[in-house]
């Protein structure tokens, strides 16, 4: 295959891939007419409504940063592309992360215990599981339980590179950390196998 792409012959996964383009630019141009895609919008796509919460519309937002990378108030079609390549077929590491910036509210470069907390919060009301009658104290313990499993150096936060390599090492760790975003449809409407870690 090598040799083929060297001699000029086209790679049929570039082939896909200018085809999956081409259907977000429909499916883009079509939900954002002028071209860009702001925060209401965002949120109205994934389900938050003014009955949010303060923390889940919070959460939205980091979300919401986290894809517009030049920080200009809205997500453009190339952010988009970046995003949609990310959330269904980025690398482990990269979707860490990407994670870990949503987590960090402040941007500071570490997680607190209130940062950790707000996820894994907001994270468990907006799964499809019904709400358990303890749930501030469940997420009071994961997030004691994460804190012991992956600050190494016991300092109450936690770096980036904890952060990563705590995730890749233990799989629950992992699965209370990843980031389920909301409807995957919206970004594509098929190949979503791949849409979780």
């Amino acid at each position: 295959m090598g040799q083929n792409q060297a001699h000029g012959e086209e790679d049929p996964d570039s082939e896909v891939a200018l085809q999956h383009i081409q259907e977000l630019y429909r499916k883009f141009a079509n939900e954002c007419p002028s071209g860009n895609l702001h925060l209401h919008e965002f949120k109205k796509i994934f389900g938050f409504s003014k009955n949010s919460t303060e923390e889940e519309s919070a959460y939205m937002e980091n979300v919401f940063r986290s894809f517009d990378t030049n920080g200009d108030g809205h997500i453009d079609f190339l952010e988009y592309v970046a995003a949609v390549h990310l959330i269904l077929r980025g690398k482990l590491k990269d979707k860490l992360v990407w994670s870990f910036k949503v987590f960090d509210r402040d941007g500071n470069g570490s997680l607190d215990r209130a940062e950790v907390g707000l996820i894994i919060k907001v994270r468990h009301r907006t799964r499809a599981q019904p709400q358990e009658p303890n749930s501030t104290r469940n997420v009071d313990e994961i997030v004691e339980r994460i804190f012991a499993l992956i600050d190494k150096n016991n300092d109450s936060e936690i770096s980036l590179e904890e952060f990563i390599d705590g995730a890749e090492k233990d799989p629950w760790v992992l699965n209370q950390l990843k980031l389920n975003i909301g409807p995957c449809e919206w970004f594509m409407e098929h190949d979503t196998e791949d849409f979780y870690y």
